[in-house]
């Protein structure tokens, strides 16, 4: 098999840069990393394989890949890709499911819990030096076991987390997915549900949807308005799924008791949001898949995706509209 040139746009661990140069001509050029950006757009008109992540690759950028054969994300979702011009191409887009769901499952879990319980509200509570006494209802949490989960999404890590609250906590599941899939729970424990529905039963509402041009700002101030009052939201999808302005009305006007946010509408968060240092939202920097194994794990598979797709055999895991 003949070498190609393959270009690494974020940082690969060093036994997979390895099998990738074992095999083929590689670039290593983060377009946001200013002193490597240059190299990146230098680049494009030579490379026919690109492995990376978080960077938008647009029809624009395409135009400057005239020899490109496969991308390969690591990660599962393609919201960084303009799909319509990669299919029009003939790339193959490949990515990595399965590997982060349980890690991601684990974390939105860790979320109902810290919101519902005002776990890192009171951590600050002690380490601000103002626990002298013992606390009053005033800073009392809410339980999390034997209350409504409501799962917007129910692919593999809403199906994962469905499993951790019906089994581990005895919480009612209901899920709602735009196409009919079973619960894979005992019978009983977990149902679909219509959107209203759900928003309107549910203790805690997690969305774990892709984000696409149907889901894009879906949930916005008539949804948050049917949610149950004192309800719990938790995105750990994609930020532009819910209305962060409406969301914050939400929180403000008390109709939310909180909100647990891994994604965001601009990331990094900007120094000026308002979620940043709001009372009742629990904020994090889009971990929902960094973990040291599945981090590790998903660079593998991504690696492997690419080494398979130059050969012209199939991937591990081919995006497919």
């Amino acid at each position: 098999m003949s070498r190609k040139q393959v270009l690494v746009y974020r940082q690969l661990p060093a036994g997979q840069l390895a099998r990738i140069r074992q095999e083929h001509d590689v670039l290593v050029a983060n377009p946001r990393v200013p002193q490597q950006r240059a190299a990146f757009f230098d680049a494009l008109p030579q490379v026919q394989g690109m492995i990376g992540s978080s960077y938008l690759i647009d029809a624009g950028l395409l135009t400057q890949t005239p020899r490109l054969e496969v991308i390969s994300s690591i990660s599962v979702g393609v919201d960084k890709f303009d799909l319509k011009a990669l299919f029009r191409r003939g790339v193959t887009l490949c990515h990595t499911p399965g590997v982060l769901t349980e890690t991601v499952a684990d974390l939105m879990f860790s979320m109902m819990l810290a919101t519902s319980r005002r776990v890192v509200e009171l951590a600050r509570y002690v380490q601000d030096g103002c626990w002298d006494r013992s606390v009053g209802d005033e800073l009392y949490g809410w339980d999390v076991h034997g209350k409504t989960l409501g799962i917007l999404g129910y692919g593999r890590i809403g199906q994962a987390l469905a499993q951790r609250a019906a089994m581990g906590f005895n919480m009612p599941v209901l899920y709602h997915t735009r196409t009919p899939v079973p619960s894979g729970l005992p019978e009983g424990r977990a149902r679909a549900a219509s959107l209203r529905e759900l928003l309107m039963q549910s203790d805690f509402v997690v969305v774990v949807l892709p984000l696409t041009d149907q889901t894009r700002g879906m949930i916005g101030v008539q949804e948050l308005s049917a949610m149950k009052p004192g309800a719990i939201l938790i995105n750990g999808a994609r930020g532009p799924i819910v209305q962060e302005a409406a969301l914050l009305d939400a929180l403000d006007n008390g109709r939310l008791r909180a909100a647990g946010l891994d994604v965001f509408d601009t990331e990094p968060l900007p120094l000026d949001s308002r979620l940043r240092n709001h009372p009742k939202v629990l904020a994090l920097p889009h971990i929902g898949s960094a973990t040291h194994e599945t981090r590790e794990a998903m660079c593998e598979m991504a690696t492997t995706n690419l080494l398979l797709a130059l050969q012209g055999k199939p991937a591990l895991a081919t995006y497919k509209s």
